[in-house]
């Protein structure tokens, strides 16, 4: 069974566009491979951040990772940070990265432009990236296109260090996740659903209340022709509405069209399908928020079966460095 790894950060909210996008695959892939996910609370120390929301934010993010189908039973599910083999792995893959290599980051262009402080972290966090990955003996990183370039720097690093000091990293392939619903901006359709504009009326938070969801449903920027029909270069909010639909109820866009005339009752049905989808979401979450002491009981599960992996592949790594053994 191939072993499969995926990291998210605990910056921003989680809203239905991660969900339905990437997170049911992510609950599909537990039976399908050997998968191993991470909330990585260290890449986000590399911009300034108040680290009550840091803490409070990675803890939210785990819960809502598991009310959403995650189950520790069934695949590797820690926050990085407790696992101090990425550190300690990360600074080796610095030395076997090139400067160039990482100056040609497009995503550290994007992020260091037009910014006061930009810290080293920013520069060299694809080498703890690479760490993240190679720690596991990855075979494959489901990725978008923004992520490929890091995972071929992954890859880059994996075999040149394999090269120069004996087979010890699996050199990961990039694959392209199953196709989940690409959900837009409710105000701005043309844009994906945002993890980083908190409160915005496009965005539909995994957390809202129902009657800020049917809200946000009612003030969804549509046309003026009025037919609900799945079009979506003519009608990119309709078709926008639909595909949500469709996703939450386990239909195609073009089926969730059928028997609905008006505007208004495309809004609403939207609005009722992902409220009845987010119900035993929310209720789980709940639950484990009026429990922190278990969500820590299965974060120091995952870490426990992390870190197995994670050492032994450590200890060839500094055996094959030529560093003394502990």
């Amino acid at each position: 069974m191939a072993r499969v790894f995926s990291g998210i950060k605990p910056t921003g909210s989680v809203h239905l566009g991660n969900l339905l996008g990437a997170l049911r695959n992510w609950v599909t892939m537990q039976d399908e491979a050997d998968a191993v996910y991470c909330v990585v609370d260290l890449h986000a120390l590399t911009v300034h951040h108040d680290p009550m929301k840091l803490r409070a934010s990675t803890l939210s993010l785990a819960q809502l990772l598991i009310a959403s189908g995650l189950d520790p039973e069934r695949c590797t599910l820690f926050v990085q940070g407790h696992v101090p083999e990425h550190t300690e792995c990360a600074w080796v893959m610095e030395c076997t990265a090139s400067f160039g290599e990482l100056r040609r980051m497009t995503q550290f262009k994007d992020k260091s432009e037009g910014t006061d402080f930009v810290s080293g972290g920013l520069f060299t966090y694809p080498a703890l990236q690479a760490s993240d990955i190679l720690l596991y003996d990855t075979d494959q990183v489901p990725v978008g296109e923004d992520q490929r370039q890091h995972i071929e720097l992954t890859r880059d690093i994996a075999m040149r260090f394999n090269s120069r000091y004996g087979n010890t990293f699996v050199v990961p392939e990039a694959v392209i996740p199953p196709a989940g619903a690409r959900i837009m901006d409710l105000q701005h359709p043309g844009s994906k659903m945002s993890k980083s504009e908190d409160g915005a009326q496009g965005t539909i938070l995994l957390l809202d209340e129902p009657s800020t969801i049917r809200k946000k449903f009612r003030r969804a920027v549509t046309d003026s022709d009025g037919e609900v029909r799945y079009d979506p270069v003519q009608k990119p909010g309709v078709s926008n509405l639909l595909s949500i639909m469709g996703a939450a109820t386990d239909r195609g866009p073009e089926a969730a069209a059928d028997g609905l005339e008006r505007y208004g009752d495309l809004k609403d049905a939207t609005a009722e399908a992902v409220i009845e989808l987010l119900r035993p979401v929310q209720a789980r979450y709940h639950e484990l928020a009026a429990d922190p002491a278990e969500t820590g009981r299965l974060l120091a599960l995952g870490a426990d079966k992390a870190r197995t992996v994670a050492s032994a592949t450590l200890d060839r790594m500094r055996s094959n460095l030529g560093l003394l053994p502990r």
